[in-house]
């Protein structure tokens, strides 16, 4: 792997790059955490922390963390249509960003149950997208991870302008038309996605999100027998998109957004470079990356998993950091810790002061190694 340990430089140079502890602590806490944790272990250490998203939950906050940015508040809806007030990021160059789950997020609602699915809509992410299109000069990021509504887009679409016959609140639930020379031009939009679902099938929209999101089987079924609909009306603008990687995404809305010229990109590699994540673990000696839970599904596109891969390209250790670690560990990290030092109730493991404290021990007993590991070398 060509880890850096021996013949090294005195200082010791370390990145903290985490994602979100869900319900506890944000990228940029917990990667303070980690900072606090190196530097008790070793003061001499140098740290920089940078805030990972993979185009979800958390992605603005990494993103301003990165640049000189303004917050732009703006007036839309949730997923239920309730009004709300959530902002889009301006970037120094130009570029707005968008992020889903500010809108019309999953965890903005108060129950998620079988009243979920023929109600909640994407409208509130094309009003904010809206904003943001007309803020901005240049591209308009869109993180799409985190939504409460299945609807391949079409609320969204009916936003910007695009007339849909439906008489239901989630317009994919009552679809019966679409007028393809209303749909609005997107090719500024650079969608940010984690996920490479199609939009139809047993790995599509309504069959892998749609009982995340409160559907029932019956309600799945209807909804996969929309999205067939929808499909059909969208390839006939010309575009093939349903079974493009990440059409699904978001409960579809990815589909609408690439029939409309827009572009779709991993979500991690993006947020990484506008973050100056991959130029930051090019010359680190450690990366400590992680999450609340460290598992199966942190290899299957997740942040931690994206840090570590540039991490070991540039031939540094990286050590992942879990609430909870999933054995055996898997093999994208060199090594995989979990934070508690004893078993805990769930409410106090996501206690935020108790989630800091545990990170920053953590970190430590990891660099404590590493640098007995480098005199040892050495």
């Amino acid at each position: 792997m060509g880890v850096r340990l021996g013949a090294a430089p005195v200082t010791l140079r370390v990145v903290a790059a985490l994602d979100s502890f869900k319900g506890s602590l944000d990228s940029v806490a917990a990667g303070e955490a980690v900072r606090a944790g190196v530097l008790a272990a070793d003061p001499t250490a140098s740290v920089r922390v940078v805030a990972v998203a993979d185009g979800g939950e958390g992605t603005l906050d990494a993103l301003a963390a990165a640049l000189p940015s303004t917050s732009v508040p703006v007036a839309t809806v949730d997923a239920l249509g309730r009004p709300r007030t959530a902002a889009y990021l301006l970037l120094p160059d130009g570029t707005a960003a968008v992020e889903a789950a500010r809108t019309i997020g999953l965890g903005l609602l108060d129950t998620v149950d079988s009243s979920v699915p023929p109600t909640a809509s994407s409208t509130g992410l094309g009003e904010h997208l809206a904003h943001a299109l007309a803020g901005g000069s240049g591209r308009v990021l869109v993180g799409l991870g985190g939504s409460a509504c299945t609807d391949g887009g079409t609320g969204m679409l009916r936003a910007l302008g695009a007339d849909i016959t439906s008489a239901t609140a989630n317009p994919l639930w009552g679809f019966s038309a679409l007028d393809p020379t209303t749909l609005p031009d997107l090719s500024r939009v650079v969608v940010l996605c984690d996920v490479t679902n199609p939009l139809l099938g047993s790995s599509g929209a309504a069959r892998v999100f749609g009982p995340q999101k409160g559907a029932t089987p019956d309600q799945v079924e209807h909804l996969e027998d929309r999205m067939t609909q929808w499909a059909a009306a969208l390839a006939g603008t010309g575009r093939q998109v349903a079974a493009h990687p990440g059409a699904g995404a978001a409960g579809g809305i990815g589909a609408a957004l690439l029939v409309c010229g827009a572009a779709l990109v991993p979500g991690f590699d993006e947020v990484a470079h506008v973050s100056g994540l991959d130029r930051a673990v090019a010359d680190a000696d450690l990366v400590l990356t992680g999450e609340g839970s460290v598992d199966a599904q942190t290899a299957m596109g997740k942040a931690p998993a994206g840090v570590a891969r540039l991490a070991r390209s540039a031939g540094a250790l990286v050590v992942g950091l879990g609430g909870r670690v999933e054995r055996p560990s898997l093999d994208v990290f060199d090594a995989v810790f979990s934070i508690h030092g004893r078993p805990r109730p769930l409410v106090e493991a996501l206690d935020p002061a108790v989630a800091a404290t545990e990170l920053s021990a953590t970190a430590a007993e990891v660099v404590r190694l590493v640098v007995a590991a480098r005199a040892n070398l050495g």
